[in-house]
């Protein structure tokens, strides 16, 4: 054997390996996992059982392929090591893969030998089960960096990777976490079926009910936090190592995820049948191989660390030092967040009807502002080459190389990880998932996708703004409710008002670096239509909480007099497009915002 026909079989054997590991969830799905009693290796004290049962069959099957692949992994090994020089990266691969398989049959043999099968409703079955789901993804990482060495990838460059490094590791805890809490879920699922998802939603909030039924409401929240960093880092890094592996794998990855989480919803809905089960598995194990895959790509050698300035004007990315802690207090921009923060707060005062408890006010407070910071420093890196050649931004610490582009990487990804550990623990998982969405619908959607490639911008990346009452909705109350999506839109359709009078200042600036902003691409007499129609819907949807009950008098005479100033400015704007009513709009527009949501509290209090 060459080492063109080892690459095909190491991807033979990583194949076959998720078919079995596959077949060993439909043994647990069936219940089937005793169907040999309590003998390992044996099959009821048989080597091959005679006139077996339908679980008999269906366990010895899985141990039979169980073993093939014990096998096929063995000579993987002994032919990496036969093949390949000492030093070569498909040996480490393959030495792996042969320990996991190892540990495999280990963890297998254990559930067997302590009866952890069937109707076992053990807390040690349930650890057991999610080591057992950690152990088998390790083993597939393993085959697939194999084969990808064997394939041609380079080997991995692990020093001086910085934030890259630390996005990738992050994410394979995060879908590591992720499997290990849907492995727990899927025991719940067996042990303890609903008849429907209220049910269950039910039973998971009810005091004093088993454990399994209490952690299955917690893993679709997590499962859409971890989806949404998984994207976010695959794109992330796909924009800082570019290549044609990079890219691929993180558009494969996006949409592929896209795939789970709705294979995912339907396995709720139908209340996890088998099949089901068993189809949500198995991508779950594509989407833990396509990021190993994006790892190994963009972590290889001769990769090019874009915030490193590889490939660039040297230095351009690499920070001149002496950087003090204002340097990295303006790196997350805190005249923006302030008024971002404020909307957050007076929101958890607004669904409390009052104040919400100090403990929790300061977590929001101190959870909020490190998740926005945390976006507005990646946003700094991201377009450092822009700010460079605008007056507004050329002071930025990113462009005056005080900061270096992989410092202020790492520093956004510190406060982003401990912000959404914080508003976890403090609040919920739902309010920390609601900031982490907004971090990357800023960074995503807005900075990387739509900012450089169309005037809709800021209408659609715009909504980044429109999460901060989310989050302090969600931290009082735990749920969003149809007054919480009113604010949201609130600042929705605020947001080009306040943002399109502030581009018609500095339109000169954006026309200059080539980003699309209204006034550049349909003028002035355009963009101060679009204000002016902007504010008047802002001004209707300011009137929905009174017709839905949720507000009473204070709110409607305050509400009033913000909205007739607003509209009466936007007006002025478009009778006279220039500077001084641009900045008068301006400024009153955070104003306006500010105001409205202190009537919207004062009148809930009252």
């Amino acid at each position: 054997m060459n080492q063109a026909w080892f690459s095909r079989y190491a991807w033979g054997v990583l194949g076959w390996n998720i078919l079995v590991a596959l077949w060993g969830a439909y043994v647990r799905a069936t219940g089937s996992g005793a169907g040999c009693g309590a003998h390992w290796p044996t099959c009821n004290g048989e080597i091959i059982p005679r006139t077996p049962q339908v679980e008999t069959l269906i366990e010895f099957t899985h141990r039979a392929t169980s073993g093939l692949a014990f096998l096929s992994v063995l000579l993987l090994a002994l032919l990496a090591f036969r093949l390949f020089p000492k030093g070569h990266p498909v040996r480490l691969g393959a030495g792996l893969a042969f320990f996991f398989m190892i540990t495999e049959s280990l963890v297998g043999a254990s559930l067997v030998l302590f009866g952890w099968t069937a109707h076992n409703v053990s807390a040690g079955r349930a650890v057991v089960q999610m080591v057992h789901l950690a152990n088998t993804y390790f083993l597939l990482a393993s085959l697939a960096l194999a084969a990808w060495w064997a394939s041609g990838g380079a080997p991995l460059r692990l020093r001086g990777q910085g934030a890259v490094g630390v996005a990738l590791f992050l994410g394979l805890l995060a879908l590591l976490f992720l499997g290990m809490s849907g492995a727990v879920t899927a025991l719940g699922d067996l042990l303890f079926p609903v008849r429907n998802t209220l049910e269950a939603l039910e039973r998971s909030l009810t005091p004093g009910e088993h454990f399994l039924v209490r952690l299955r409401v917690l893993h679709p929240l997590i499962a859409v936090s971890v989806g949404l960093y998984v994207v976010f880092a695959g794109y992330l890094v796909a924009h800082l190592r570019p290549s044609y592996h990079t890219r691929r794998f993180a558009h494969a990855l996006a949409y592929l995820y896209g795939g789970q989480l709705l294979a995912g919803l339907v396995n709720v809905w139908l209340k996890a049948p088998v099949w089901m089960q068993i189809l949500h598995l198995f991508l779950a194990y594509a989407v833990w191989l396509l990021f190993v895959l994006l790892l190994a790509a963009a972590l290889a050698q001769g990769a090019r660390r874009v915030e490193l300035g590889e490939g660039m004007e040297a230095g351009v990315h690499r920070g001149t030092g002496g950087a003090t802690w204002k340097d990295y207090l303006a790196l997350t921009k805190p005249r923006v967040i302030s008024l971002l923060l404020f909307t957050t707060l007076l929101a958890m005062l607004i669904a409390a009807k009052g104040w919400p408890g100090t403990g929790l006010f300061l977590v929001v407070a101190l959870g909020g502002y490190m998740m926005a910071g945390a976006a507005n420093a990646i946003n700094m890196v991201v377009d450092r080459d822009i700010d460079a050649r605008m007056r507004r931004t050329a002071r930025r610490p990113t462009v005056t190389q005080r900061i270096s582009s992989k410092d202020a990487l790492l520093f956004a990804f510190a406060l982003a990880l401990f912000s959404f550990l914080l508003l976890w623990w403090g609040a919920n998982l739902l309010t920390a998932t609601l900031a982490l969405m907004g971090l990357i619908w800023y960074v995503l959607v807005y900075t990387l996708y739509l900012k450089r490639r169309t005037w809709h911008n800021i209408v659609i990346g715009g909504a980044a703004g429109a999460f901060p009452p989310l989050v302090g909705w969600a931290a009082v109350t735990g749920d969003l409710s149809l007054f919480a999506w009113y604010l949201f839109a609130l600042i929705f359709f605020w947001t080009p008002v306040h943002f399109w009078a502030l581009a018609l200042m500095i339109q000169d600036d954006y026309r200059a670096v080539g980003v699309p902003m209204l006034p550049v691409v349909l003028g002035e007499r355009v963009t101060v239509l679009q204000i002016a129609l902007y504010a008047v819907l802002t001004a209707l949807i300011s009137l929905m909480p009174l017709l839905l009950g949720e507000l009473g008098l204070v709110y409607f005479f305050f509400s009033l007099t913000l909205n007739v100033l607003l509209i009466l400015k936007s007006l002025a704007l478009y009778r006279q497009p220039e500077r001084r009513t641009a900045v008068s709009l301006y400024k009153y527009s955070m104003l306006y915002l500010a105001l409205l949501f202190v009537a919207m509290a004062v009148d809930r209090v009252l």
